[in-house]
């Protein structure tokens, strides 16, 4: 198994957070991962993406040439983004912020940032609950492995949200 994944949004969204999130969370579980960034000048607003590859064996090249997955958090990302995605990949947006669906065959659209403010508290957990709903979507790695993750990367006052964001995206999930 290799799965290539790419979450992108605007530079301050957190992406590149959840996606190392994911890639330890994969690593944790017994997988081979690699984890790469990269972000606009900008640093916030900016068109930011971060890129996982899971593997059950060693990976030689660590880019993504063909994502399996895209998350794209805004509308600049889902157009520059999802492009390179695979024919019969998943493309998963946040619904409010890409108004402009892509002409793709496989798209989830969620609300995700709404989802954060309105049942997790703030717009600044949104990366969690779209990680949660990648997890769902994917079935690539386990939520428990990733819960812990969350648990060991977020700052500690912080734990109970993030794992209620977490949970708010897995559930967000079920719906598609």
């Amino acid at each position: 198994m290799k799965k290539e994944l790419r979450f992108s949004g605007s530079g301050g969204q957190g992406v590149i957070t959840a996606a190392i999130i994911y890639a330890e969370a994969a690593v944790d579980e017994g997988k081979e991962a690699v984890q790469s960034q990269s972000y606009g000048p900008e640093a916030r607003g900016g068109a930011s993406k971060a890129e996982v590859i899971l593997s059950d064996y060693q990976i030689y090249h660590p880019h993504v040439t063909s994502p399996d997955v895209v998350l794209a958090m805004t509308q600049k990302a889902a157009n520059k983004y999802y492009g390179d995605l695979k024919p019969n990949g998943l493309l998963i947006l946040d619904e409010d912020l890409v108004p402009e669906v892509p002409k793709f065959k496989n798209v989830v659209k969620i609300p995700i940032t709404k989802l954060a403010v309105e049942e997790a508290g703030a717009a600044l957990y949104a990366n969690i609950v779209a990680l949660g709903a990648v997890t769902r979507l994917t079935e690539f790695i386990g939520f428990d492995a990733v819960k812990k993750a969350v648990e060991n990367r977020v700052p500690k006052h912080t734990i109970e949200a993030n794992v209620k964001a977490l949970e708010i995206g897995w559930n967000a999930a079920k719906i598609w």
